[in-house]
């Protein structure tokens, strides 16, 4: 297909969002001579005031006392860690007063060397179930839900889910901590809530469970949970263990392709739509499922464009933000020219292109698919919602699931490492052109269908394939 588009729009699509940089070690004696918590939060701090495209903006927002407050009550955690998780968590709350997304601080050496006795909880209340017996039963059900048997994402856990006097009762068949014993109760989960318990046996509320795929069960603090038995055929969950998109024709009438990530190598998806190219412009409807997909690179989702195009697609630049530390990632990843400009503009906003807005145009405009549904869900982040915005221009498209998580302000992310090498901070170089008109972070994006709770997740694409094909 012949393509009109600007040469300035086509390295637009190079622009990364979410892929992180190791580009070098910045060395500050006065931090490299203690190797502490306080020390690194002060490097951490100097280094986001510094480099951050998104620092000045907050504080603009939210004034300099608070700032100095915040500072204030955090210098006092800082102090009190005792090792380097304890640390970061304290450093990442720190980080979060600017915002949620593109930034943190990862932990590169553990120095936890506390040794505590193992508190064991023989009284704690158990179901009295035999795995045996169990088997047999879940062997005799028909319908999928939440009973089965578990994994946890650590396997640390091997967990059964009985429905036990409408409550979803989550025991121990097996278990590598030994703060855990077989039959203990581990959650429960009721229809509208739950409690999970911790290692320690103490209790977190959680207000959703979900089944997202049929081997696959979330709570939304975060506690993944895989289906070890009965087993069942799960595509979607192998897509995103494995990072591996896929289309298959689930209809007469409807394609399925599954997206769960935007690598800035973009081979695996652009194999997908090359190999089916013929199926998707003879099929009427195409979903394309993007849930779990936190983004990547703008470059991984070019080839779609032509697929949803119906009119010209205009796409919106960023400012870097110039500094010598973020115009060493400039010096591999941009152009000699442009890394000069940033050079020569210190501590200013430097403009990608001289354009804020570009347009995409193709020269044809495919009959099929004449109907597109994206799915999104709250972990849409950064590339993907850039994607979004273009797919909201077209005539074809509706989005269909819950809003995105609102990260795409600012990103273009660069990583240092702290001057003991203990620590990873990343942090955005870039900041968008419409930040003011048109937010995104902390916001997301609307779906044009918002699929709610009575919708089970493992369902979405079968009721929105309902849609697509209603008479």
């Amino acid at each position: 297909m012949k393509v009109q588009s600007t040469m300035q729009n086509k390295l637009l699509r190079y622009k990364w969002a979410l892929i992180l940089f190791s580009i070098f070690t910045v060395t500050n004696a006065a931090y490299a001579q203690n190797c502490d918590c306080e020390s690194a939060f002060l490097w951490v701090k100097q280094t986001f005031e510094e480099n951050d495209a998104g620092f000045q903006y907050v504080i603009d927002k939210k004034g300099i006392p608070e700032y100095e407050k915040h500072n204030a009550v955090f210098l006092e955690k800082v102090r009190t860690a005792k090792n380097n998780n304890e640390c970061a968590n304290y450093i990442n709350d720190w980080l979060f007063f600017f915002r949620k997304g593109h930034i943190g601080i990862l932990v590169l050496k553990n120095n936890d060397t506390t040794r505590e006795d193992v508190k064991t909880f023989p009284d704690w209340e158990k179901v009295d179930i035999d795995t045996v017996t169990f088997k047999k039963y879940l062997d005799a059900k028909k319908e999928l839900d939440f009973e089965g048997i578990w994994l946890d994402s650590d396997s640390l856990y091997a967990i059964g889910i009985k429905n036990i006097d409408d409550q979803q009762i989550g025991f121990i068949i097996q278990s590598k901590a030994k703060e855990w014993l077989p039959g203990q109760i581990k959650f429960r989960i009721y229809p509208d809530s739950a409690i999970y318990y911790m290692r320690d046996h103490s209790e977190i509320k959680i207000k959703r469970t979900k089944l997202i795929s049929p081997n696959w069960l979330l709570f939304d603090s975060g506690f993944n949970f895989f289906r070890d038995y009965p087993k069942q055929e799960d595509k979607f969950l192998e897509s995103s263990i494995y990072n591996k998109p896929y289309m298959e024709q689930i209809s007469e009438h409807t394609l399925y392709l599954r997206i769960p990530s935007f690598p800035y190598e973009s081979d695996p998806i652009d194999s997908v739509i090359l190999t089916n190219k013929e199926k998707i412009h003879a099929t009427e409807n195409l979903i394309i499922d993007l849930r779990f997909n936190g983004g990547g690179s703008d470059n991984a989702w070019n080839n779609l464009l032509p697929i949803i195009y119906t009119n010209p697609i205009r796409q919106k630049s960023c400012y870097i933000l110039s500094t010598k530390m973020n115009n060493q990632r400039a010096k591999e990843y941009r152009s000699k020219v442009f890394y000069n400009k940033l050079n020569n503009h210190l501590g200013e906003f430097v403009p990608l292109f001289s354009e804020k807005y570009f347009t995409d145009q193709f020269d044809t405009i495919y009959e099929n698919p004449k109907n597109i549904a994206v799915i999104v869900d709250e972990n849409c982040a950064s590339s993907t919602e850039q994607f979004l915005l273009a797919c909201k221009q077209s005539k074809k498209v509706k989005i269909f699931g819950r809003v995105t998580s609102g990260q795409l302000d600012f990103s273009n992310l660069n990583s240092v490492e702290s001057p003991c090498n203990d620590f990873r901070l990343y942090y955005a170089t870039s900041k968008d052109v419409d930040i003011d008109d048109y937010p995104i972070d902390g916001i997301g994006i609307q779906p044009d269908f918002y699929l709610d709770d009575d919708i089970p997740e493992y369902k979405w694409v079968e009721y929105v394939n309902d849609i697509l094909n209603y008479q």
